[in-house]
């Protein structure tokens, strides 16, 4: 059992990925790094996961780990276009505490998908609306309307329409506009907001 006066901190990286939402894990769990004396926080987290390719970082939660040390958990996003290798699973195996941070990392990005422009760091640079529904549906967990979406986000102010267009692929139809986030800073678009699964 670790000392009282351990401190380590973990990563929780979240991707969205093939429809699923999915988690960085090194050997079994999530990248952590003990907490050196007098070391920043942020300095033991860029020793526990490359924090470059993640395009928002945010402190999410500390508390004492059923092991024993006490830690600080991050929650880190990777748009789907950056390049960070390692093992990324949908619905690891994780310990307890773990797997506690992992779904409180969820929830806290589902709410904040509501109210803000965070989806900009799950997107590429641009795509079409259909690929950035993709990405809600996956960091949601539940559908949502393609044209519900488009009409929200740019009645927000969060998307900004782009010459040129997506070439179709092999099923054809038309071509597809492109957007980009306006912002790649996090910002409070509607603190009132909710994206809510749709009625059964």
């Amino acid at each position: 059992m670790a000392d009282s006066t351990s401190h380590t901190v973990l990563a929780v990286a979240l991707r969205a990925r093939d429809g699923h939402l999915e988690v960085l894990l090194a050997d079994g769990r999530l990248p952590e790094a003990r907490v050196d004396v007098r070391e920043p926080l942020e300095s033991a987290l860029a020793r526990a996961l490359d924090v470059a390719p993640l395009a928002h970082v945010e402190q999410l939660e500390t508390r004492m780990l059923r092991d024993g040390p006490l830690a600080t958990a991050y929650l880190g996003l990777a748009p789907t276009d950056a390049r960070l290798d390692g093992d990324w699973q949908a619905e690891p195996k994780l310990p307890p505490d773990h797997a506690e941070l992992v779904a409180s990392a969820q929830a806290r990005l589902r709410a904040k998908l509501s109210y803000t422009n965070v989806g900009f760091a799950l997107a590429p640079a641009t795509f079409t609306i259909s690929e950035l529904r993709e990405i809600y549906v996956a960091a949601l967990g539940h559908d949502v309307s393609a044209t519900n979406l488009q009409r929200v986000l740019v009645r927000r102010g969060v998307l900004e329409r782009l010459e040129g267009h997506r070439t179709p692929g092999r099923a054809g139809g038309r071509p597809a506009s492109l957007f980009r986030f306006k912002s790649r800073e996090l910002e409070v678009t509607d603190e009132f907001a909710a994206l809510r699964p749709p009625h059964r």
